[in-house]
């Protein structure tokens, strides 16, 4: 993946090296060793520089990001991909329900992964595989893919000081009361199991989650996540009393849908990049709406 980035260095700036500006833009250190070992990476006013010289306002500041490797364990397999947002820096997808984000031992090619390994390979593109907001296997929704080693910096970053902020729609059976409210139970792993979670006060990591009632019935919940956690909402809901229906983990309450109802249906962060706001919706999947 190339990618060539430009900055304006403004007199207010104070001088800095070129190091620590990137650090300010959002660059790693493992970004800048990384940079430093590609050809002519660091330009300034179109000359090639070191990270150490110091800018000055009124230069013009060109990152020329060179990466070569792929992800060699993910073989390239086409799967549709319905994309909702593309540019030089990162991809949203609408990920189906049944596609798992990555391959695994008994299933190497039926992923998300596998699927945008043969989108760039039809591009003639090097691409590392760097899912940003991980979606369940059977959870529909949006999920961001950065496109370089940069982006993908910058996000996990924005991830850890959760500044994406993610929207979900659930249904669990019967009416969900109170109708609002937060959720907060730390998580951790179940005695022996490596995929399930539990409510664990005593170790388990901070978890919280506010939801709110939409339509009743079975209850459409409107959740958003203060913490990422794995399984996080099916846990919280079920620790509420009002597991979400079609769960086959923690709740396999199959009779109206297959899988647990749950779909990523907002996201709200800004460019990693450009700093710009994004926000993007897509609407619940048919399995949901019937």
């Amino acid at each position: 993946m190339e990618r060539i980035l430009h900055y304006e260095i403004k007199a207010s700036d104070d001088s800095p090296t070129v190091a620590c500006f990137l650090k300010r833009q959002g660059y790693s250190s493992a970004n800048l060793t990384d940079l430093k070992k590609m050809p002519e990476s660091i330009l300034i006013n179109g000359t090639p520089s070191y990270m150490i010289r110091h800018l000055q306002g009124g230069d013009r500041l060109t990152v020329h990001i060179q990466e070569t490797a792929v992800s060699e364990k993910i073989p390239p397999v086409y799967h549709p991909l319905d994309i909702v947002y593309e540019d030089e820096d990162l991809i949203v997808i609408n990920k189906p329900a049944d596609l798992p984000i990555h391959p695994s031992m008994r299933n190497y090619t039926h992923s998300l992964a596998n699927g945008l390994a043969w989108y760039f390979a039809q591009k003639d593109c090097p691409f590392v595989f760097r899912c940003i907001n991980r979606l369940d296997h059977n959870t529909s929704g949006l999920t961001i893919i950065a496109k370089h080693l940069v982006s993908g910096s910058i996000l996990a970053t924005m991830v850890r000081n959760r500044e994406i902020h993610r929207e979900y729609l659930g249904i669990s059976r019967g009416r969900v009361t109170p109708s609002s409210g937060t959720i907060t139970a730390p998580l951790g792993r179940k005695d022996g199991s490596i995929i399930e979670r539990t409510i664990d006060f005593e170790h388990g990591e901070s978890a919280i989650t506010h939801y709110e009632v939409l339509e009743e019935k079975h209850s459409l919940i409107r959740l958003t996540l203060e913490t990422g956690r794995t399984h996080q909402i099916r846990i919280h809901m079920k620790y509420l009393g009002y597991p979400l229906i079609g769960d086959s983990l923690y709740n396999p309450d199959m009779e109206w849908i297959s899988r647990q109802a749950l779909h990523a249906t907002r996201l709200r962060f800004h460019h990693p990049i450009t700093k710009e706001p994004l926000e993007f919706h897509v609407p619940l999947p048919q399995d949901m709406q019937n």
